[in-house]
């Protein structure tokens, strides 16, 4: 990975509602992407934890796509490609991640377009243990970010310029040696019940993105998975 610019907070945090607005690289942004994301390491190291959005770029006209991924223990393969509806480059929009031990909710503009749900036992998918920064950049990944890598970025129309704004952060701050982020406390609302599943409008929203604008789910991937990861048979609805 090329990162072109990024950014990253100070602290580390465990569980909590993280949200930011984006405006993405317009016109032909082929072979860019712009990632915001969280992680367990100021790296890509072979056993870190991780949260992503990534904005795949696109020529002009077409539409963006966003990846989202999910990272544990440094095994990720967990992806998700939806359609946006609005173009991302035109104006602010906001991107939230809402993490606790129950679930992982990826939100576009409050709505949710991802719901990726814990069993509730020890396992090997959702990233739980680990705290994390988060970061974001801007970066080249034109072997594969559009159409597959058929589409090469065109350096000639640099920079390629994504641009933010209001940062919020709702979340456990992270203080060695004796953290406050052990358990599930009753201090937070993103760590209370209404937080474990999605409201009754939710999961409107989210039957309409379902519906609508999912373009791949690593879960109905039989050819790529012939055995389904245990978490493929979490329902997002409960």
């Amino acid at each position: 990975m090329n990162t072109g610019c990024g950014f990253q907070t100070k602290q580390r945090y465990r569980f909590g509602w993280f949200s930011m607005k984006l405006k993405l690289v317009g016109g032909d942004s082929a072979g860019v992407v712009t990632a915001y994301y969280m992680c367990s390491e100021n790296g890509a190291g072979p056993t870190r934890d991780e949260i992503d959005f990534e904005f795949l770029g696109n020529r002009t006209g077409q539409p963006y796509l966003v990846q989202t991924n999910v990272y544990k223990n440094g095994t990720g393969n967990r992806e998700m490609r939806h359609m946006l509806w609005f173009d991302p480059t035109e104006d602010y929009h906001t991107y939230s991640i809402l993490w606790n031990n129950h679930q992982l909710v990826f939100f576009v503009d409050r709505v949710p377009i991802r719901v990726f749900k814990n069993n509730e036992k020890p396992n090997d998918f959702f990233p739980n243990e680990k705290p994390m920064y988060l970061f974001s950049s801007v970066w080249n990944a034109d072997e594969w970010a559009t159409r597959g890598g058929l589409e090469k970025t065109n350096w000639k129309l640099a920079p390629f310029v994504s641009s933010y704004k209001d940062f919020s952060v709702d979340a456990c701050q992270w203080e060695d040696p004796y953290p406050k982020c052990v358990s599930t406390t009753t201090k937070n609302w993103w760590d209370q019940y209404g937080s474990w599943h999605l409201s009754g409008d939710q999961k409107m929203d989210y039957a309409w993105v379902q519906r609508n604008l999912v373009i791949y789910d690593y879960c109905n991937d039989s050819e790529r998975f012939p055995t389904l990861p245990e978490e493929c048979s979490l329902s997002p609805w409960e």
